[in-house]
């Protein structure tokens, strides 16, 4: 029987979390500066009718690269960890080609249901015919500029350094575009230009740096061996169907309220909505931004360490994000409708009871930021799933009941089916966790 691992052999877990977040949050605290001068740009310069024209169209292309796409970088790190750790470059590179072709698929899926949904249902929509095509080439853009394997590369192989230099290319150029489009003179076309071309440039540079990080995984060569590639990681169809439709799920919470608003309440109820949810998106990215920091170190932590000592780490970094929840939700309390008027003037300040309950939700869902990680980490994808489906239900019910009341009343929809979330993931979690325990001491 082999000794026990000495102690020092073993990975710190929350120290290397906390450096990857902190690479990350380097070159997001950065887009966070640039992104609260370019967004007072965009609301003031378009106004409240075009700010919420440009909102919806947005909004529907991030629906429909989530629709789509697949994130792929989920499957690259849990199911990377090992030949990275190995250094087995053949393995690495089937599991890279296999999720850069998935990728493709999406994108190209992605293009033909915007062509349909634009050209074929535009009159049933009621889609303003000046925005058809414009919409369209914009779905389009992102969603080539949303294919998450080469972040997936950059992520498993612990290089956060280089994912917070591109990334940092979005609202530098978003901000710099803004003050042109001030200056030659506002239009939403104008834009959506702007934000497509930067997140495709972004999307470029990612491709070259994975490709020069993992040269010999990335080599032509080891495409096509899907064989090869299901048999050395098993689970992967799984993993993969669960985590795409767990993704969609997501991107319906996030965008549906605000189309939900757009479509019962009208466009300049969008625009108010949107500026009110963008502050508090700022609170959910950085749990998605916890989430990539996470996932890669929960990967490696399950194979390399024990039960409890896993336990223990997922512990700690629940408690750390909770305790970010609650200072958030203050923060949104007592600042947020300083910041709508400052950012977007005195039109926008009506958006402050909006955004109380839309924090009450990002706070929760900050909380429950290492739950998924964890679930995704160990093999049970699919509790996640499952708990994804009852929070949608939970907002499809509580968003028809509630959007009488207008913008507000979506907002405590989305508040409500977060609470149901992050309570249901809790509860899934240490169940899970206490079998895994108990497992490990029975053997």
């Amino acid at each position: 029987m082999q000794p026990p691992q000495e102690p020092a052999q073993r990975r710190d877990g929350l120290s290397n979390i906390l450096r990857n977040l902190a690479w990350i949050l380097g070159g997001k605290g950065f887009g966070a500066v640039c992104s609260f001068f370019y967004l007072a740009i965009l609301a003031r310069s378009l106004g409240l009718k075009d700010f919420g024209h440009f909102s919806l169209i947005f909004g529907t292309a991030q629906a429909l690269v989530a629709v789509a796409g697949f994130q792929t970088w989920q499957t690259l790190v849990r199911f990377g960890a090992q030949p990275v750790l190995e250094n087995d470059q053949p393995r690495f590179g089937r599991l890279i080609w296999f999720c850069t072709s998935a990728d493709i698929l999406g994108a190209v899926t992605g293009c033909m249901i915007a062509a349909l949904l634009y050209f074929g249902f535009a009159e049933i929509l009621e889609l303003n015919p000046e925005f058809t095509t414009m919409g369209f080439l914009f779905a389009c853009a992102l969603m080539w500029s949303r294919l998450t394997t080469p972040s997936g590369i950059v992520r498993v192989l612990g290089r956060f350094d280089v994912g917070m230099y591109i990334e940092a290319i979005i609202p530098t150029g978003r901000l710099i575009a803004s003050g042109i489009i001030l200056w030659s003179g506002a239009s939403v076309g104008k834009f959506l230009f702007a934000w497509a071309f930067f997140d495709l440039l972004s999307a470029a540079c990612y491709w070259i740096a994975a490709s020069r990080l993992a040269p010999e995984a990335f080599h032509r060569k080891h495409f096509g061996h899907w064989q090869a590639m299901f048999a050395e990681n098993e689970g992967v169809r799984g993993f993969f169907g669960v985590t795409y439709l767990a993704t969609s799920l997501d991107a319906a919470v996030r965008q549906g309220p605000l189309l939900a608003v757009g479509l019962f309440l009208g466009t300049s109820a969008a625009g108010l909505y949107r500026l009110a949810d963008q502050l508090a998106q700022g609170v959910k990215q950085f749990a998605v931004l916890i989430a990539r920091a996470v996932l890669p170190e929960f990967a490696i932590a399950q194979m390399a360490d024990e039960a409890h000592r896993f336990e223990t780490l997922v512990r700690r970094v629940t408690r750390i994000a909770a305790l970010a929840g609650v200072v958030v939700l203050l923060a949104a309390l007592f600042l947020g409708e300083p910041l709508l008027v400052l950012i977007g003037g005195d039109d926008y300040a009506r958006g402050a009871v909006v955004l109380v309950p839309l924090a009450v939700g990002a706070a929760f869902e900050l909380a429950s930021v290492s739950y998924e990680p964890t679930l995704y980490s160990t093999g049970y994808a699919g509790h996640a799933l499952r708990v994804r489906l009852l929070a949608i239900a939970v907002l499809v019910i509580a968003i028809l009941g509630f959007v009488s009341f207008g913008p507000v009343g979506v907002g405590w929809a989305v508040a409500l089916a977060m609470s149901v979330f992050y309570f249901a993931m809790s509860v899934t979690v240490w169940m899970i966790l206490r079998q895994l325990r108990r497992k490990a001491a029975a053997a």
